[in-house]
């Protein structure tokens, strides 16, 4: 048995990293587009700021790691297509020219690349004019190039979405002022405006200059930096002069093999793949970004997520060896630090729980991290969504300062989630307590019992619920 996956990131080197585990006499060759196997994405803007001393921590595993397992990396070698009746790939090699790797199962975790917003001027200027996107290593090394030459003053940011945030707070870090764009009325788009708002003030306390309901139009270059030009509010006319222009807006996925070879494409774009991650095509299996995702709440959508990758990779993989197990579904539980500030989600909010066909209703609640005669209790905003006949859990959205345990405490609610539970069956939990570090109940009960007071559920309902 040969198996193949293409791209070395989290789906390609979970796929395959499987695969060795399950049957060590399994061949596995990866085939990676640059020089870097299994290196943090997420971890990008942390070596931006210098809280991560050097590149190569990135990495999960090393080059040497990997192959110790007993893989074969084919490193900075392009697939340039599949011929799935073949069971082939072609592939370009290092040093320009071509060769044929032969599979008998394939595995395609060729991700996504950077969304590219219609603004005149980029896609003339580039990372030499101080004009970058940012997603892969080779990216980083050229934003760090630009640091390094340009020895900027001030930069602008296009987009206040998880990683836009994390960069405004890497490069204010690093002593540079950010100017932060977003077109949607408030950051981290993917609360609750209230509740992005929170953000938006942690940003105002750093100095970070933030312009929301605001669209970039135009980079120009100048003698003394760039140009950048846009739309406000109310269609006012702004301006900017900076040293570097960071664009952030989103990923799409990396779809152009896949099409090419014959598969089907769902939201987004993306590779239409079941429950085992098959594609449809024979002996093709696919997972990551590039993929649609089963979330178990809305069903098929788009949601781009490292941990959702490693999860599918790991699928992918064994079920490449004959294997029959299934990717269990995302709930887009996420969460993000933006200076002493973090944000989290999972499942839904209202306006996505109607759209899937609930009835949703929501609470919204600050209990403390911990007991308050305690030195050092802090509040969490927490906003729990559930369905206002069944009482079942939909979504929670969590802001807490850093050291409140927020993200922890949102994959409580994640737990539930995904077992179906109610809102009130939160409340029924046997969580920790000690006063230095929670409650007898904890802020998670607190808030769960919060929408119960607001949203009266009769027992029986909330039964039929639990049971279904």
């Amino acid at each position: 048995m040969h198996l193949v996956a293409i791209g070395g990131s989290d789906a390609g080197i979970s796929a395959a990293l499987r695969a060795r585990e399950l049957d060590p006499t399994t061949d596995v060759t990866v085939v990676v587009a640059d020089a870097y196997p299994n290196f943090s994405i997420c971890g990008i803007p942390y070596y931006i700021s210098g809280e991560v001393t050097h590149w190569t921590n990135l990495a999960h595993r090393t080059h040497a790691d990997l192959e110790a397992t007993g893989m074969r990396l084919r490193l900075d070698t392009l697939v340039t297509d599949i011929d799935v009746p073949g069971q082939q790939l072609l592939v370009r090699t290092p040093d320009g020219g071509t060769d044929i790797i032969g599979y008998d199962e394939l595995v395609v975790g060729t991700g996504a690349v950077p969304a590219r917003p219609p603004i005149d001027g980029l896609d003339q200027l580039g990372t030499g004019d101080g004009v970058h996107l940012l997603h892969s290593m080779g990216d980083t090394f050229a934003l760090t190039d630009s640091l390094d030459r340009i020895n900027p003053t001030n930069a602008l940011i296009v987009g206040a979405g998880y990683v836009g945030l994390e960069m405004a707070e890497g490069l204010t870090g690093r002593g540079i002022h950010v100017t932060q764009v977003e077109t949607l009325p408030e950051v981290l788009p993917t609360v609750d405006p209230d509740l992005g708002a929170l953000v938006h003030t942690e940003l105002d306390r750093h100095g970070v200059d933030v312009h929301t309901s605001t669209t970039v139009t135009r980079i120009a270059k100048t003698d003394t930096g760039l140009h950048v030009t846009g739309t406000g509010p109310d269609q006012q006319p702004l301006e900017w002069d900076v040293d570097l222009v960071l664009v952030v807006v989103g990923v799409t996925p990396d779809t152009d093999l896949f099409v090419r070879a014959g598969a089907t494409t769902g939201p987004r774009g993306a590779v239409v793949v079941d429950e085992t991650m098959a594609t449809g095509l024979p002996h093709v299996w696919a997972a990551g970004d590039c993929v649609i995702t089963h979330h178990r709440l809305l069903g098929t959508t788009y949601l781009p997520l490292g941990t959702t990758a490693h999860k599918q990779g790991r699928v992918a993989g064994e079920n490449a060896l004959g294997g029959s197990t299934k990717f269990a579904g995302s709930l887009g539980t996420q969460v993000v630090k933006v200076f002493d500030l973090v944000a989290a989600r999972t499942g839904l909010r209202e306006h996505e729980a109607i759209a899937a066909g609930f009835t949703p209703v929501s609470a919204t609640a600050t209990p403390d991290d911990h007991k308050a005669y305690y030195p050092g209790a802090q509040p969490i905003t927490i906003r729990i969504t559930g369905d206002q006949h069944t009482g079942r859990l939909l979504g929670a959205q969590l802001i807490g300062a850093r050291g409140t345990e927020t993200a922890k405490r949102v994959d409580t609610y994640a737990t539930a989630l995904f077992h179906g539970m109610t809102v009130d069956d939160v409340s029924q939990l046997d969580l920790s307590y000690t006063p230095p570090l929670g409650s007898p109940w904890d802020a998670v009960q607190i808030a769960a019992q919060t929408w119960a007071r607001q949203h009266a559920i009769t027992p029986s309902a909330a039964a039929r619920t639990a049971m279904t």
